[in-house]
């Protein structure tokens, strides 16, 4: 896979600051996988558009417009995310999740 044939979103709002961490953990994946690919951030401005972008909360990523850690149940909305890692609870996935989920054939 090239970064020509990756498309990055990550979804936010400016109240829910893990945003900025899940940011700079893709950046730093996308340079240990060796992709250059543009992370194009999006700003949910309210439940209009949380539900219109199917958005699961701050922050989102979307890799090829696939979310790599939606679970099934999740709802839409206005709220900070919390993802389950090795490390426990966070509001970001990690590093290492990240960098897998790039490297997913699935997302290609």
């Amino acid at each position: 896979m090239t970064s020509d044939e990756l498309e990055i979103e990550l979804f936010y709002f400016d109240s829910c600051l893990s945003y900025q961490t899940a940011e700079r953990l893709l950046r730093e994946a996308l340079a240990e996988e060796g992709l250059a690919a543009e992370i194009k951030m999006i700003e949910v401005a309210g439940d209009g558009d949380a539900q219109a972008l199917k958005f699961a909360g701050s922050p989102t990523v979307r890799i090829n417009g696939v979310d790599p850690f939606l679970q099934g149940g999740a709802g839409y909305g206005m709220q900070c995310r919390v993802y389950a890692t090795p490390e426990g609870l966070k509001g970001w996935p990690t590093k290492a999740m990240l960098a897998a989920a790039l490297r997913d054939t699935e997302y290609a």
